[in-house]
């Protein structure tokens, strides 16, 4: 009997399937979201490691309640981000549009960014005072410190940070505080905590329809070819539709996995570095982030971590009994 019906192959989520802008993502935090009761960073980074595995005890409301359990982890080499400048907004019919930016006159940031960005005049800087009733909202500039971790480059990444709160006021005084100084991912997160992680999955290049897309491969008796689509459509009108799962990129696309939880935040790495190292990064010199389960993207790639714009409640802590540090060489 033939199938009264196919799901379609392929997902209508995302579109067009290109290749992201660059290889770490922005930090999309929607407006009623950032308009949070406390005035902190919204997001951190951090630096995919690698894979291990846990035991421990979960105390949320699940099946497994107070039992030992094995979970999956990733770990995230994230050390503190250095605040390099603060950009203003101002709110208009078209939305939001930058109307200026205060940089710090830190040494260490323009010893590392000048050959990226080039020098800034900082007496040029924006001037608040004068400008207070245009100012809507107010971001951090920020910039990674590979210099602290184990991934063995030199160029950092400069990225946004958006501010929770809904005191304009109050979330300037906040970023006139860390000016200059850096944040860790403690000011940040909590362990137990749900958050969302995006970043750029690993480039697969120009791939045919079945890898894409999933589509089934022809039978043994079709002639000419096996691995493609069985019709490109109607003959009139003589056009092809976008629906038609065709050959193209396949990797190295944005993607956000939702509420994902952190497990551990620490600074000891002997607690969590394998036999050898982790395959494809070596070994973490400092900050960590343990999450549950796995996250977009190989090793050494940076990650977007956001606190959960669909979290289900507060954070959920778990007592971790034991952290694997058995070689992963050959697994």
């Amino acid at each position: 009997m033939p199938k009264h019906s196919k799901p379609r192959a392929g997902s209508k989520a995302y579109w067009p399937r290109k290749r992201a802008r660059r290889i770490y993502p922005d930090i999309h935090v929607p407006e009623f979201f950032a308009k949070t009761k406390e005035v902190v960073p919204l997001a951190f980074a951090g630096w995919k490691v690698g894979m291990t595995h846990v035991i421990m005890t979960d105390h949320s409301n699940s099946p497994t309640k107070g039992l030992t359990i094995q979970k999956p982890v990733t770990v995230i080499e994230s050390p503190s981000l250095s605040v390099c400048a603060l950009r203003f907004y101002q709110k208009t019919s078209d939305g939001l549009i930058s109307i200026g930016e205060i940089w710090s006159p830190s040494k260490d940031s323009k010893k590392l960014l000048e050959r990226k960005l080039g020098k800034h005049d900082v007496k040029k800087n924006f001037d608040i005072d004068s400008n207070i009733d245009k100012i809507s909202d107010v971001r951090l500039i920020v910039h990674t410190q590979p210099n602290k971790a184990g991934i063995g480059k030199k160029k950092p990444e400069l990225f946004e940070l958006p501010i929770g709160g809904t005191d304009v006021k109050k979330k300037i005084e906040y970023a006139k505080s860390v000016l200059g100084k850096e944040i860790s991912a403690k000011d940040v997160f909590q362990p137990g905590e749900a958050v969302d992680v995006s970043g750029v999955t690993t480039g697969r290049g120009f791939t045919g329809p079945v890898k894409r897309f999933g589509i089934k491969i022809q039978g043994r008796k079709d002639e000419q070819h096996h691995r493609h689509a069985g019709t490109k459509g109607q003959e009139r009108p003589g056009k092809m539709r976008w629906q038609v799962p065709m050959p193209g990129q396949y990797g190295f696309f944005r993607r956000t996995e939702l509420n994902k939880r952190i497990l551990v935040i620490d600074n000891d790495p002997t607690k969590v570095i394998p036999k050898g190292g982790f395959l494809n990064y070596g070994v973490v010199k400092g900050d960590y982030i343990i999450i549950e389960g796995s996250v977009v993207g190989p090793t050494k790639r940076l990650v977007m971590i956001r606190k959960a714009i669909r979290s289900s409640g507060k954070p959920r802590p778990v007592e971790i009994k034991y952290i694997s540090q058995e070689s992963k060489q050959g697994v």
